[in-house]
């Protein structure tokens, strides 16, 4: 179980711009649930995703992974237990580096490298194998560099790339906000996929609304640093992307938008 506990974040602290974004925010999300996050910009999300990350330090909580807690481990530490794609297909890859050697390295997460190489040629089929099943012809390009690849090419392989080591989290920073509707579609079906496949604990922020309604069993609404909506179960199940719209409407009002 993931646990934020009473987390407080300031911004700009001790300035005339001061902004807390959580004040006592708590959040617990069971082994295996897939949760979908929504809210305006500023609500809190990538923050969230930030804080858990260990990107960002936090005034006051704790950040638990199943009761062990790693308020104060740095952020590399952190990322052997999770995988973390971003919103830009450029962060999860390197784009001077050959898909092999990308997946060569992303193989070799958390473990030392001494003076072995990093690539392992024994693998290439193994890793050629993998590619395939993305349907993107990238098993047939493995010594081709990932920088000249497509944006969704790239987004499909950071997505491979961060489940290819045993983690306990899925970070997903809103990773297919940056591609096209017909390869965001592609990039959804393979999250799904791979979620289900190796039952993995997801925490998605999204803004496309119809994502967050057909992905997950569980949803967060957040604005100014809370929750507004926690649905599960059968509310979960009947939530329709009109509900979800209408919310985002009655929030804009009460906010005087």
């Amino acid at each position: 179980m993931l646990e934020v506990r009473d987390i407080v974040k300031i911004y700009q602290g001790g300035t005339v711009n001061e902004t807390c974004l959580f004040n006592g925010f708590s959040l617990a999300i069971p082994d295996r649930q897939f949760v979908c996050v929504v809210g305006s910009n500023g609500s809190g999300k990538t923050s969230l995703l930030n804080i858990i990350c260990g990107s960002i330090p936090i005034e006051e909580g704790q950040i638990l992974i199943g009761g062990e807690n790693i308020t104060g481990m740095p952020e590399h530490k952190r990322l052997r237990r999770i995988g973390r794609v971003y919103q830009d297909p450029a962060r999860g890859t390197c784009p001077s580096m050959t898909i092999l050697e990308n997946m060569s390295m992303a193989d070799n997460k958390g473990k030392p490298f001494n003076l072995l190489p990093c690539v392992n040629r024994k693998k290439t089929e193994q890793y050629r194998d993998m590619l395939a099943q993305l349907g993107l012809g990238l098993e047939d390009k493995m010594g081709v560099r990932v920088g000249s690849l497509s944006g969704g090419q790239r987004q499909a392989m950071a997505l491979l790339m961060s489940t290819m080591t045993p983690i306990e989290f899925l970070i997903l920073d809103e990773h297919t906000a940056a591609l096209d509707p017909k390869t965001a579609e592609v990039i959804m079906q393979l999250t799904g996929k791979i979620v289900a496949e190796k039952q993995l604990t997801t925490i998605m922020v999204t803004h496309n609304l119809r994502y967050a309604v057909e992905y997950g069993d569980r949803l967060l609404m957040m604005h100014q640093g809370k929750a507004e909506l926690d649905l599960s179960g059968e509310a979960r199940r009947a939530l329709k992307v009109d509900d979800l719209l209408r919310r985002f409407n009655e929030i804009s009002v009460e906010c005087g938008n």
